[in-house]
C-alpha cells in the first residue's frame, strides 16, 4: 500500500510550508518509534563510483529538504543512495517572510522564496554528529544575506572549514535566486576567483584532516549556452570535483496563468525539467566527462531520472518529486535505472 497516497491530501490541505515542516516532524518520529523499518526494502540498484565516492545507489536527496540535518535518519530509511542536506550559513538566519511556498498543483511545480532560513552551521554539525547514519553526506553551504557579494568567500570558507570534517562531499551554493545579487557569483570573473579560493582551501584542509572531501558547484538552470561553457571551463580549470545542474529557476513560461504562477521566487518540479536537462546536456559536451554531473531538477518518474543520466549526469537528486510523488519515487528511480 502507499500510505504517501493516503496521507498526500491532508497534507495539501496545509500552507505548503506547515505541510513541510508535518512531514518533517512526521518522519522524525516515525524513525525514532521504529516505524520506517517496515518500508519496503529499497530495489537494488547499481552502485557508482562518482567524485571517488562509491555511492550504494545513485538516488539522492536534494539540498533545500533537510536545510538543518534535522532528520537524516528518517530521510536514510526512504532508501536514498546520498543524502545532501543544507543550504547552511555561517550564522543562523529567519529567511525571508512568509508565506514563502506554494504549490503550482496544475504543473505539478513548487515555488519558494525561503532565502536560506537555516539554524546556523554549528547547529547542523550537531545534529550531524547525533545521528546514527553512516551513508554518503553532502552539506550545501551559502552565505548569510547580509554578506556582501565581495566578501561572500569569507562565509563560504567558514562553511567549507567547519563542515569539512563531517561530509563526504561538500557543495558550494551560488546559484539560489532568493538571496539578492548571489547568482551574480556565477559571472565569470566572480566565479574565477571564487573558485581559486575554495580550490585552495580543500587542499589545505585535506592536508590538515587527512582527507580528501570533494567539493561540488551548484547552478542555476537560467544561463545561456555561452555562460554554461565559461562555468564548465572554470570547473575544468580549477580542477572541480562536481557539478550540481541545477537549482529552480526564475522562468514562468511553463506556469504562466496557472494560480500561485506570479509569487516571487524559484520554480521547482515538472516545470523546470526541460530547462534542468538541456544545461545538463550543454554542460555534458563541455565537460567532456572531466567532472560528473549531478541531475536535479522535475524528477517525478523513473523516466524522468533516466533522461537526466542520458544527457551526462552520474547521479539524480529529487526533492519537489518527493512532495508529489512520496517516498516511492525513490524505489521507482532505483527500478528505471537498476
Amino acid at each position: 500500500m502507499n500510505l504517501y497516497a493516503l496521507a498526500k491530501p491532508f497534507l495539501f490541505q496545509f500552507d505548503a510550508e506547515n505541510a513541510h515542516d508535518i512531514t518533517l516532524k512526521s518522519l522524525k518520529i516515525a524513525e525514532k518509534s521504529g516505524l520506517l523499518a517496515l518500508l519496503p526494502k529499497p530495489v537494488q540498484c547499481q552502485p557508482k563510483q562518482v567524485m571517488g565516492l562509491r555511492f550504494p545507489n545513485p538516488v539522492g536527496l536534494a539540498a533545500g529538504l533537510d536545510k538543518n540535518g534535522a532528520v537524516i535518519d528518517g530521510m536514510a530509511a526512504l532508501g536514498f543512495g546520498f543524502l545532501e542536506i543544507g543550504t547552511i550559513t555561517p550564522r543562523a538566519q529567519p529567511g525571508n517572510p512568509k508565506p514563502r511556498l506554494f504549490r503550482v498543483k496544475q504543473a505539478e511545480g513548487i515555488i519558494n522564496r525561503f532565502g536560506f532560513n537555516n539554524l546556523g552551521v554549528d547547529h547542523l554539525i550537531k545534529n550531524v554528529q547525533e545521528a546514527k547514519y553512516q551513508g554518503i553526506l553532502g552539506i550545501n553551504i551559502g552565505k548569510n544575506f547580509d554578506t556582501p557579494n565581495e566578501r561572500a568567500v569569507d562565509d563560504y570558507l567558514m562553511c567549507m572549514r567547519k563542515v569539512y570534517a563531517h561530509a563526504s562531499y561538500i557543495t558550494v551554493n551560488i546559484s539560489s535566486p532568493n538571496t539578492k545579487n548571489l547568482r551574480q557569483l556565477q559571472e565569470k570573473d566572480a566565479l574565477d576567483a571564487l573558485l581559486s579560493t575554495l580550490k585552495a582551501e580543500q587542499k589545505i584542509l585535506a592536508e590538515k584532516h587527512g582527507e580528501y572531501v570533494p567539493i561540488a558547484l551548484k547552478i542555476a538552470p537560467d544561463l545561456d549556452e555561452k555562460q554554461i561553457i565559461e562555468i564548465a571551463d572554470l570547473l575544468k580549470a580549477h580542477q572541480f570535483d562536481g557539478v550540481i545542474a541545477t537549482n529552480t529557476t526564475l522562468a514562468r513560461d511553463a506556469v504562466e496563468g496557472l494560480p500561485n504562477a506570479t509569487e516571487p521566487g524559484g520554480l521547482s518540479g515538472a516545470p523546470v525539467r526541460a530547462k534542468s536537462t538541456l544545461v545538463i546536456s550543454q554542460l555534458s559536451k563541455q565537460l567532456a566527462g572531466e567532472l560528473p554531473i549531478i541531475g536535479v531538477g522535475g524528477i517525478l518518474s523513473g523516466a524522468d531520472a533516466a533522461d537526466k543520466i542520458a544527457a551526462g549526469a552520474s547521479l539524480v537528486q529529487v526533492y519537489s518529486g518527493l512532495i508529489y510523488r512520496g517516498p516511492s519515487l525513490v524505489r521507482d528511480i532505483c527500478k528505471a535505472l537498476a
